[in-house]
């Protein structure tokens, strides 16, 4: 008899999955693309393609992926001695979800809330393995609004129902007074503000023409709307959850089994891209855009990765996206309650049994983060408390 107990993690089966009913049919086919519940279910399940020794990474064209496209881009990958095909790209969240599920991608960056939720939703064996960045997420509204209190009666778009951008755009309206709704027309008079998943791509030209009064989502969408003056940065959400995570690294627990002298040297590398990429920004936005990682204006992808903002509580001005790889287990369980309180067009009651604490443990492997950091100057040389500690600072 066969004594290997195979991967780790909960074992997948098309009923389980399908039981899981319809929170990531919404949270992922919402997220930007067609796919549906019934897709990931056989994306999770099907099994893995042609074993290559070319390691594949799979990502969204936004500065979030900024660690692993330089690590690509600069050479970071090849120092380490690993292969790595040129980082594919993919227009929405739920089409990089797929790919990663069958494997036709080896690793990704993606939003932390949808990582907690294909591991408790369908019970993927994803683990998270780094931060790719804090801040970089931003609210622009149309020219003519000057208040958050003038999207009542509006639709303002988010990219996914489980990304932080909605989490936190959700505290944003409600501390100005206003109620976020799904798929109720919204009111004016009660105060109330529709909100409506859109692809990043497609959010800069609705708000041209007036569909939506406004839109959260990750740069350099929200500085390619002010540079083709059709937008205004109302307020990044650095402002609302101080060094908030939004993409992380994810992978497969069975490459983590397998190859974990692999893991080890991609963390290691994308450590080192995020130590170059505070050392010269500029350079950074240069490799983005001049290789083509990122199709968008050069100037928009430089505003973004370079740009600084006045510091809310009177300090020295602020980067716009900064890159600090560790994953403190506060934010993850303060994530968790977070997710909680979010209005969200799908099922929430995954996250009745989950303690915070727990998920942490469960979805966040931080050995390879942990020594990569250390190789690499300590916390300090990435900005890091020395504790790898920290205290969580939502500010509205």
């Amino acid at each position: 008899m066969n004594s290997d107990p195979g991967p780790r993690g909960p074992v997948l089966d098309r009923r389980s999955l399908l039981r899981a009913g319809g929170a990531l049919a919404v949270g992922a086919g919402a997220l930007g693309g067609a796919v549906t519940l019934g897709n990931l279910v056989s994306a999770a399940t099907a099994p893995r393609g042609v074993e290559t020794e070319e390691l594949r990474i799979g990502y969204l064209p936004i500065t979030d992926a900024a660690p692993l496209l330089v690590a690509h881009g600069d050479g970071y990958f090849e120092r380490q001695k690993l292969i790595v095909g040129r980082p594919v790209l993919f227009r929405s969240w739920s089409s990089l979800m797929e790919a990663f599920l069958t494997r036709q991608v080896d690793l990704i960056h993606l939003l932390m809330p949808s990582a907690v939720q294909l591991r408790y939703v369908i019970g993927a064996d994803v683990k998270m393995v780094s931060w790719n960045h804090t801040g970089g997420g931003a609210v622009t509204v149309a020219p003519q609004i000057t208040d958050i209190t003038e999207l009542a009666g509006t639709q303002v778009a988010i990219p996914g129902w489980w990304s932080i951008h909605n989490m936190l755009l959700q505290r944003v309206l409600r501390a100005h007074g206003l109620t976020p709704v799904a798929r109720k027309a919204p009111s004016r008079k009660d105060g109330t503000v529709e909100l409506v998943v859109m692809g990043p791509s497609d959010m800069i030209p609705a708000l041209a023409t007036g569909s939506i009064s406004a839109f959260t989502v990750a740069d350099p969408f929200n500085a390619g709307a002010v540079a083709k003056g059709v937008g205004s940065l109302h307020m990044l959400l650095d402002e609302v959850w101080r060094d908030h995570a939004c993409c992380v690294t994810v992978v497969h627990e069975e490459l983590i089994d397998s190859r974990p002298d692999t893991v080890q040297a991609l963390i290691d590398s994308s450590v080192a891209a995020q130590l170059g990429i505070r050392a010269d920004r500029t350079a950074a936005a240069e490799i983005l855009s001049g290789k083509g990682y990122l199709p968008q204006p050069p100037a928009a992808v430089e505003v973004a990765m370079s740009g600084t903002v006045p510091d809310p509580t009177g300090g020295p001005e602020r980067p716009r996206i900064d890159f600090h790889p560790y994953p403190f287990p506060s934010f993850t369980e303060e994530l968790v309650r977070q997710m909680r309180r979010t209005v969200v067009d799908g099922e929430t009651r995954f996250l009745d049994g989950l303690d915070p604490s727990t998920v942490h443990r469960e979805l966040v492997d931080d050995r390879f983060v942990r020594a990569a950091i250390e190789r690499h100057g300590g916390p300090a040389a990435l900005g890091l408390p020395a504790s790898l500690t920290r205290h969580e600072r939502l500010l509205s």
